[in-house]
C-alpha cells in the first residue's frame, strides 16, 4: 500500500510517500481502500510539531483524519458493514493518508450515493466539528443571530449550512472575494474582516464560532448578547472581566469522532440539505502542497487528496 509518511517533526516539505505492508483488520475493524482523503488543519499543526504536548505519536507515522472508500475485508466480531460497503469516516488523530486503513467501524458511515468520494472524504471531520459546536457546544437554537468566523472554509462553510437549517441568522466574516460563496451557502451578512473591525459592525450575537482563534477570539466577546456564548475550536476562550459581567459563556473542544452523528449528516447532504465544496485536488504524492495549500488559508472549502490517482 501507499501511505504518507512524516519521520520528523517540522515543514510538510519533509513528508514523503512510502510503500508499507496493508494492515490487518483486528475482530472489531474493517479494512478500507481509500479512495480520497482531505486536508485539516490538524493534520499540519500535528506534522509540524505543534501538537506534541497534547497529542504524542510515534515516528514515523502517517498524517489524516479523513477518509473515503471501499471496505475489503472485516473483522469476525463485525455486523454493521460489510465487503463492498462505500463509506466515510474521521478515522481518528492520524492515519488516512494512505490507501488502505484499518477502522472502528463506530467512527463510519455509509457514504450516499450522490457522493462522488472525493466530495465525501471532505465531509467527515469538519462537518462534525460544525455540528458539535453549534448545537452540543453552543446550545443553537431557532431565531438566534450567530457570527461565524472563516466562514469560507471546511468547518466554516459546513457551520453556515447548518445554522441556517436550525432556523438561526447567520452572520460570516471573509475575504471579500467569497462573500457570494458564503451567502449562497445561506449567510445573510457577510463582513470582509480586512476592511474594518467586524466588532464595530456586528451586536446582539447569540453564538459566536471562532475557527481563527487569537485576536479575532479576543474581539468577538464584544459582539455578545448578555448570557450569548463563545465556542472556539482553536483554544479555550477566556472572556474579559467586562464580558463575565455580561453572563457570557467561553467554550472550547475537541471533535468527536462518531458514525452514528456522520450517518444523521450523511443524509442531508444525500437530500441536498447540506453541500461540500472542494476547492482543490491533488494526487496523494503532492501531499505537502495540499497541505500548504490548506496552511494559507484562503479556500472555499476542502483540499482533498485523490489516492486512487
Amino acid at each position: 500500500m501507499k501511505a504518507i509518511r512524516v519521520a520528523a517533526y517540522g515543514s510538510p516539505d519533509a513528508m514523503i510517500l512510502a510503500e508499507l505492508d496493508d494492515p490487518v483488520p483486528g475482530d472489531d475493524e474493517v479494512l478500507v481502500d481509500v479512495a480520497a482523503t482531505s486536508v485539516n488543519p490538524i493534520d499540519w499543526k500535528i506534522v509540524s510539531g505543534a501538537m506534541q504536548a497534547f497529542i504524542p505519536l510515534p515516528l514515523p507515522f502517517t498524517p489524516g483524519v479523513d477518509a473515503a472508500g471501499t471496505i475489503i475485508a472485516v473483522g469476525r466480531n463485525v455486523t454493521g458493514f460489510a465487503p463492498g460497503d462505500e463509506v466515510m469516516g474521521f478515522i481518528g488523530i492520524v492515519g488516512a493518508y494512505a490507501s488502505r486503513i484499518v477502522v472502528d467501524p463506530q467512527r463510519l458511515a455509509r457514504k450516499p450515493e450522490s457522493l462522488t468520494f472525493t466530495q465525501a472524504a471532505a465531509i467527515p471531520a469538519a462537518t462534525l466539528t460544525a455540528w458539535q459546536a453549534l448545537h452540543e457546544h453552543g446550545e443553537l437554537r431557532a431565531g438566534q443571530t450567530v457570527l461565524i468566523h472563516a466562514a469560507a472554509g471546511g468547518v466554516g462553510s459546513a457551520a453556515v449550512q447548518i445554522a441556517k437549517l436550525a432556523g438561526a441568522r447567520v452572520i460570516g466574516t471573509a475575504s471579500a472575494a467569497n462573500h457570494d460563496y458564503i451567502r449562497d451557502l445561506g449567510a445573510t451578512e457577510v463582513i470582509d474582516y480586512r476592511a474594518g473591525d467586524f466588532a464595530r459592525q456586528v451586536s446582539g450575537v447569540d453564538l459566536v464560532l471562532d475557527l481563527v482563534g487569537g485576536d479575532t477570539q479576543s474581539r468577538s466577546w464584544a459582539v455578545l448578547k448578555p448570557g450569548g456564548i463563545l465556542v472556539s475550536t482553536v483554544s479555550k476562550p477566556d472572556p474579559p472581566a467586562r464580558a463575565q459581567a455580561s453572563r457570557v459563556a467561553g467554550r472550547h473542544f475537541a471533535t468527536r469522532s462518531d458514525g452514528h452523528q456522520l450517518a444523521s449528516l450523511s443524509a442531508a447532504f444525500a437530500a441536498g440539505d447540506l453541500r461540500t465544496r472542494i476547492d482543490s485536488v491533488f494526487p496523494l504524492a503532492d501531499a505537502s502542497q495540499a497541505m500548504a495549500r490548506n496552511m494559507a488559508g484562503h479556500t472555499q472549502g476542502k483540499v482533498v487528496l485523490d489516492v486512487a490517482a
